[in-house]
């Protein structure tokens, strides 16, 4: 899914720019510390949180994965696999 910076388009798209760096300067974000915030986002999002005996992962976003529907269904706790 786009982003809205992504949606916007002319001058819409260079006053939302113009905007975001302006309140950067006022904060003192610079590129490089937003650069590591995204960085450390991502990362988060792609961690493992569930995992089994097998191998078998997911990270909890998502549908849940066919092998722990499989094991919730059967009586256990999502929380048994949960890993972080």
């Amino acid at each position: 899914m786009p982003t809205l910076i992504e949606r916007l388009e002319g001058k819409a798209r260079e006053r939302l720019i113009c905007w975001l760096r302006l309140r950067m300067m006022e904060y003192e974000i610079t590129i490089e510390a937003l650069e590591h915030a995204l960085d450390r986002d991502v990362e988060e999002e792609q961690k493992i949180r569930y995992r089994d005996a097998y191998g078998n992962a997911w990270t909890g976003r998502g549908e849940m994965p066919e092998w722990l529907r499989r094991a919730v269904a059967a009586g256990q706790s999502v929380d048994h696999f949960r890993c972080d």
